[in-house]
């Protein structure tokens, strides 16, 4: 059962939250549940929620994190949710200087939550929701039957990746795209002509003028019969709008896509926020909590989480340097054209105009941006330097991963590739009628990235259940354009003819 705090981690968290409302951090009230590491393994199974809706996964993932516990590989110190009020865990073996530092982290997530305008339209209230969702699920399993639901919430999962990740308020249905046939003027347009004597007509109105004219207002035409008539990226919306789904199918639909996009803003701001809550906890406890018998303590288990190993970005650690780096740019007067003319190495390594807005930068920064223009506005030439940062690819000759370019411009394009949607293809609806029969087409915009087919085509399987017509998705293979097929037994995969 969660343990209420006790008197003494009560009083912690009033002198944290003091001390963090000092700096001008702005967060709603924090509500701590104390938890041994069974019971916050299971919350963390769940997506850091008491409730959840009933599905396997999130079995798999607690005999994962359990046995990844046991093992020693890992431990889940903190989890803090976006909700008003703000709901956060402690684990009751945490020392007591881990469960300061936790606090100090939990008030910078919190007040990046608050303030960041990519969680401006989420539901502040998903505790509640995500209960009423589990609710409505588990109905439907009593109804319907355990099977049938959890093989429905399978293919509905598979496809919440495919949502419009742009889109700062997608969880309101935009007005829904026009069917073909619904337009009421159907009659054929006539290119205009010039006013002429008829012995002039052929040279004021030449006939193949009028021919091109009348072949462009007839694809113009054909533009407009199109269904959808223009691509839709949030395919899991258009399922829901169009595909024959039973009402209980609708809405289990309906709630994976809620809660993909409750989730989304927190995938694209992982560095800035996670960076944000470091920086907040590495000044809190430096210059307001530590205890001196604390301070060997606090740096290993800060070092650990600020470590970067092979093969993977930790958003800590960069975001972190990141925060820190545009607050001392800021403060010296380190930015604009001036700064950036100057090609002099000595004059910009003592460059400090006294300027001192550091503090006032950064606040401005976290409720502005995402990571992908984060990244895009603050990485700098100096900063990939000073930092080594480099990119790398897999050398089939040495039969490893070598460095292959420590360039800024390539470095800055390799993190903003890896951040751009969420890291995820764009997969956009372009043709709900194909071949006038009602099959769907879908179009991967291909970015010099193949899709993983094995997934593209389970994917496939599972749109197909749910638009219950033949579905085609049209991609790239070793450069090539091709379409793959399922009409419902086999799939088929053909060459595809591109528009040049």
């Amino acid at each position: 059962m969660p343990q209420q705090l006790s008197a003494e981690l009560r009083s912690l968290q009033s002198e944290i939250e003091a001390h963090a409302r000092s700096y001008n951090l702005d967060f709603f009230e924090i509500i701590y549940e104390v938890l041994d590491w069974e019971e916050i393994n299971e919350i963390a199974a769940y997506g850091g929620y008491p409730a959840r809706y009933p599905h396997w996964r999130f079995g798999m993932e607690y005999i994962e994190l359990s046995r990844s516990y046991s093992y020693g590989l890992s431990k889940i110190y903190e989890m803090v949710i976006n909700n008003d009020p703000t709901y956060a865990y402690l684990l009751a073996a945490n020392h007591h200087v881990d469960q300061k530092l936790v606090m100090a982290h939990v008030c910078g997530h919190g007040d990046f939550f608050k303030h960041n305008f990519m969680f401006r339209h989420t539901n502040r209230k998903m505790l509640d929701e995500m209960a009423n969702h589990a609710s409505r699920v588990r109905a439907y399993m009593a109804r319907y039957g355990v099977e049938e639901v959890e093989q429905f919430l399978d293919r509905c999962l598979s496809l919440d990746n495919l949502i419009d990740y742009s889109s700062a308020r997608s969880a309101v249905p935009p007005r829904p795209s026009p069917r073909p046939g619904d337009d009421e003027e159907t009659s054929v347009r006539e290119p205009r002509k010039l006013r002429s004597k008829g012995y002039m007509d052929e040279y004021i109105n030449p006939p193949e003028a009028l021919a091109a004219e009348r072949d462009r207002l007839e694809a113009e035409e054909k533009d407009k019969e199109r269904f959808p008539s223009e691509p839709v990226r949030d395919v899991m919306l258009f399922l829901l709008e169009h595909a024959p789904l039973r009402n209980w199918e609708r809405d289990v639909l309906g709630i994976i896509r809620e809660e993909a996009y409750y989730f989304a803003p927190q995938g694209r701001t992982k560095i800035m926020n996670e960076g944000w809550a470091s920086y907040w906890h590495s000044k809190l406890m430096t210059e307001r909590l530590l205890k001196p018998s604390e301070v060997i303590d606090y740096a290993d288990h800060h070092s650990g989480t600020m470590a970067t190993g092979p093969g993977r970005l930790n958003p800590y650690k960069l975001g972190i340097e990141l925060w820190r780096d545009i607050e001392e740019r800021w403060d010296r007067g380190q930015h604009g054209a001036e700064w950036e003319a100057c090609d002099d190495f000595a004059t910009r390594q003592n460059w400090d105009t006294g300027a001192m807005a550091g503090r006032e930068k950064i606040f401005e920064v976290r409720r502005h941006y995402n990571d992908v223009t984060f990244i895009d506005e603050f990485l700098t030439p100096d900063f990939v330097r000073r930092h080594g940062l480099f990119t790398y690819e897999y050398d089939p000759r040495q039969g490893q991963y070598v460095i292959s370019n420590r360039a800024f411009q390539q470095v800055k394009e390799k993190l903003l590739f890896m951040l751009t949607n969420f890291g995820q293809p764009i997969i956009e609806v372009t043709d709900a009628n194909h071949l006038n029969r009602g099959e769907l087409v879908l179009t991967h915009r291909y970015e010099g990235v193949q899709l993983k087919l094995d997934h593209a085509r389970e994917t496939l399987e599972n749109i197909h259940r749910l638009w219950k017509r033949p579905v085609h998705l049209e991609t790239y293979v070793d450069d090539e354009p091709v379409v793959f097929s399922f009409e419902g037994s086999e799939h088929r995969k053909e060459k595809r003819l591109v528009e040049v």
